[in-house]
């Protein structure tokens, strides 16, 4: 939606606009529209909400639209967009879809030098260009890349071959993205472009964030919203992924009264860092506090107390506060934060770039001090935090629910965030449409007896979609019991992934397991490879050699041959496994396993990696 020649101004409101007034309008509309279909939906509303930093309810993103909507089709179409801000410009109306275009004005109409004008926050694009020139200068992939020019539009054009996207998730996750699967050389065509935007969507899912709406082709195009926000969901996870009890223990030292450190699980790395930010000021004995990343930072002085109390810099001195957080930059750098926040995000109150830079300080020094006597009071063991099992399949299991994009859910502790019930009856609601009658559910349980009704209702709702449940009641989901809720995620996960293959497959009946076996061994039988599996436990799996032949038969330009090993040892079995699953995403499967699982032939995630390359090879056809 390059041109605007199809957005006309409706018959009875020509003459109520400016010619600017119309392309400001033709901008934004353009902006919101994010896949560009001519229609405005929820999803695409909640898109730009995010991208302003806010968070509002399903309910309230249907009313904005529903005020507007004249039609009654749950979207807003150009003529509805026009109606509605000729009636804010004239005072006859406050729609609340109203107040976020005014809201969001300034991210969709910058003007840049000589005049010209973006869709996207230029603060954010600058910040993220400086980022990846910080992170990703002595890549050698990326040497005749970097350092872009920071106030460019360089950041959009690299972006474009999924290269750096991908290098990027590696820096979020070590080892999400296989190199030996990513395609490399300058001047890519088309396909080499899409495999690796594939990869990149698709590993940035494995990893956690919520990727909507967002096509290779959208990023091949340079969209710079979509791709800003990718980046800053990347960028996110990369500062916050060890603000954790695991890697940083001394975070007890912010349990509040009565709390456990299962208490600490259950919080998101932001309100972690707005405790640790409030702990260190009420040590330093001031009254301020942080609720937010915007506002409550503009002035600089918590920054300042912050960074006094950690390295002993000094307060910063008097000023506007522009001067005074152009010092709270400096203060921090000199600690050794590499920030990319400006002291203009600081006064503007930018709630990402403020989260960003509060990350890149705790990861520097958190300033949380406990001797190891004090620690030994603490039962980690209880948590644990080094099941290398548990903690991968759970993981998983958190990391798919999260990529599902339920709206009001994100899972930070499986166990913690499913055991009020709520949880787990909204994936199954998205797993099975309809089937959870809102009116049952307890949505804010306060106490026992209500979120024991909601898994019991759980329970219910499980067994009717046929779910092996011996033995297994709500107070188990309550009670957090692992092994029973990791098998009830599992069986979610095996129908979601069920139901979308048999909507891709003639007739109604639910695929089954010995299906997709059949599949997997035809399809590499028709390739000419004379490699098969009996089943999911087939010991033949754990070379990876299979799973490599299927991906090379449903792509077979996806697969470099000279990478493939015989897997004749544990470390020639991993890498085969490592480079299967990288192959499986940038074929367009969306697969949630680690290669250990390959290797050690866990029967459930090699279904599913299996099951996954069949719905990617029937999408494209």
């Amino acid at each position: 939606m390059a041109e605007f020649a199809g957005y006309k101004i409706p018959g009875d409101l020509k003459g109520e606009f400016t010619p600017d007034e119309v392309n400001d309008m033709r901008r934004a509309y353009q902006a919101f529209d994010v896949n560009g279909d001519g229609h405005i939906d929820a999803q695409e509303l909640k898109s730009v909400l995010d991208n302003l930093g806010e968070r509002i309810s399903a309910d309230a993103l249907n009313k904005m639209i529903d005020e507007v909507d004249t039609d009654g089709n749950h979207t807003v179409e150009w003529e509805e967009f026009c109606k509605m801000m000729h009636n804010i410009r004239n005072g006859k109306g406050a729609q609340a879809l109203g107040q976020v275009v005014k809201k969001a004005a300034k991210m969709f109409n910058v003007e840049g030098a000589g005049g010209a004008t973006h869709t996207f926050s230029e603060e954010e694009r600058n910040a993220f260009t400086l980022h990846l020139n910080n992170c990703l200068s002595k890549d050698p992939d990326l040497s005749s890349r970097l350092p872009m020019e920071v106030e460019s539009m360089a950041l959009f054009e690299n972006c474009k071959d999924g290269l750096m996207m991908c290098k990027l998730i590696n820096l979020a996750e070590e080892g999400s993205v296989d190199e030996r699967a990513l395609n490399k050389k300058p001047n890519m065509n088309v396909y080499q472009k899409t495999e690796n935007q594939n990869l990149a969507i698709n590993a940035a899912r494995s990893i956690g964030c919520q990727v909507v709406n967002v096509g290779p082709m959208d990023l091949i195009e340079g969209r710079p919203i979509l791709i800003l926000g990718l980046i800053w969901q990347i960028i996110k996870l990369q500062l916050t992924s060890n603000i954790s009890l695991k890697d940083c223990p001394e975070l007890v030292l912010l349990l509040e009264d009565g709390e456990e450190l299962e208490d600490l699980l259950k919080l998101s790395a932001e309100d972690i860092l707005l405790r640790w930010f409030n702990y260190h000021l009420k040590n330093a004995g001031s009254a301020r506090r942080v609720t937010n990343f915007g506002t409550d930072l503009k002035d600089s002085e918590c920054y300042s107390i912050l960074l006094n109390q950690i390295s002993k810099c000094g307060l910063v001195g008097a000023g506007d506060d522009k001067a005074k957080a152009t010092q709270v930059i400096a203060n921090a750098n000199a600690m050794g934060v590499e920030s990319f926040i400006q002291p203009g995000d600081i006064v503007k109150g930018n709630k990402k770039l403020n989260l960003g830079f509060c990350a890149q300080i705790f990861n520097t020094n958190s300033g949380l001090v406990i001797s190891e006597e004090e620690l030994a009071d603490f039962d980690f063991a209880g948590l644990d935090l080094d099941d290398a099992g548990d903690t991968r399949e759970e993981r998983i299991f958190r990391m798919w629910i999260n990529s599902l994009n339920i709206e009001g859910l994100y899972v930070n502790d499986l166990f913690g965030d499913l055991c009020d019930g709520v949880a787990i009856l909204k994936v199954m609601d998205k797993v099975q449409p309809g089937i959870v009658s809102w009116r049952k559910v307890n949505m804010t349980p306060k106490n026992k007896f209500k979120r024991v009704e909601n898994c019991n209702y759980a329970v219910t709702l499980a067994k009717q979609m046929k779910f092996s449940m011996v033995n297994i009641g709500g107070l188990d989901i309550c009670d957090k019991n692992k092994k029973l809720i990791l098998g009830i995620i599992w069986q979610l996960m095996r129908a979601h992934t069920i139901n979308i293959l048999t909507s891709l497959t003639p007739g109604d009946k639910l695929v089954t397991d010995q299906e997709i076996v059949d599949w997997a061994n035809d399809k590499v039988k028709s390739s000419g490879k004379a490699s098969s599996i009996r089943n999911f436990n087939d010991s033949s799996l754990s070379t990876g050699q299979f799973l490599l032949d299927l991906c090379a038969a449903v792509e077979s330009r996806a697969v470099d041959p000279s990478i493939v090993t015989a897997g004749g040892t544990p470390e020639q079995k991993l890498n085969n496994a490592r480079y299967a699953i990288s192959v499986a995403r940038k074929i367009g499967a969306c697969v949630f396993l680690t290669p250990e699982d390959i290797v050690e032939v866990k029967s459930k995630m090699c279904m599913m990696f299996v099951a996954s390359l069949w719905n990617a090879s029937l999408e494209m056809k």
